[in-house]
């Protein structure tokens, strides 16, 4: 399946190689085959660093922070799920801090790329409706998103 996985790189240090957007891209397409989803998917990935992503997570959230990644779902629910044969449904927008994917890859022992796919794995199920408020949902997106990125390779 063709989907739209759009990237920007939006930090001063352009911490989006071209190898992790590929990556982030393959990523996104892991996590929707995983899922099932039979449609043509449009999403948005945009890095940014630890100001810009605490900015965001103030304003969408409520909470002034640094976080690891943002999700801004395009779809309230699958009822809204409505397109014509060939049309992409738009799932929405994903936003990295990739000064955070590095500290987090160092703190845990991993590489880069590992940190940047299961974030991207964990956005994409958030666009697509899952959520991990309770902790038998937390449980279940971490073991999917376990998944996905083992399916990639990392």
């Amino acid at each position: 399946m063709k989907h739209k996985i759009y990237t920007c790189d939006k930090t001063e240090e352009r911490l989006l190689t071209p190898s992790l957007r590929a990556l982030v891209k393959r990523a996104v397409k892991k996590a929707l085959e995983y899922e099932g989803f039979e449609r043509i998917a449009e999403v948005s990935v945009t890095a940014v660093d630890g100001e810009e992503i605490k900015r965001l997570n103030a304003e969408w959230r409520g909470n002034d922070s640094v976080t690891d990644v943002l999700s801004f779902p395009s779809l309230d629910d699958e009822d809204e799920i409505v397109a014509f044969d060939d049309e992409a449904i738009v799932l929405g927008d994903i936003v990295l801090c990739m000064t955070r994917c590095a500290e987090q890859a160092e703190e845990f022992g991993h590489s880069i790329e590992r940190e940047v796919a299961y974030l991207t794995a964990h956005s994409t199920l958030h666009l697509l409706g899952y959520d991990h408020m309770a902790e038998d949902e937390d449980k279940e997106m971490t073991r999917r998103q376990g998944e996905i990125v083992s399916l990639l390779g990392l």
